[in-house]
């Protein structure tokens, strides 16, 4: 989590302030994070979006076997 908590803070919190108000930070975290979850390419899985790992994953789970 603390990996997390540093890039974000650098990455939003330092690189974009200073900060008119709170609504501003609030914003700008809400479009951080839907980057970080649905645009972010991810090498190690695919080059795909996390969200999207997680999608194909659960529908992976729900496929019913095939018999051998």
């Amino acid at each position: 989590a603390e990996t997390i908590n540093g890039l974000y803070k650098a990455e939003v919190i330092h690189r974009r302030g200073p900060w008119r108000n709170f609504e501003a930070v609030e914003f700008a975290t809400l479009e951080w994070v839907d980057w970080f979850n649905h645009r972010r390419l991810l090498e190690p899985i695919g080059n795909i979006p996390p969200a999207e790992a997680e999608e194909q994953y659960y529908a992976m789970l729900d496929e019913p076997a095939l018999a051998a």
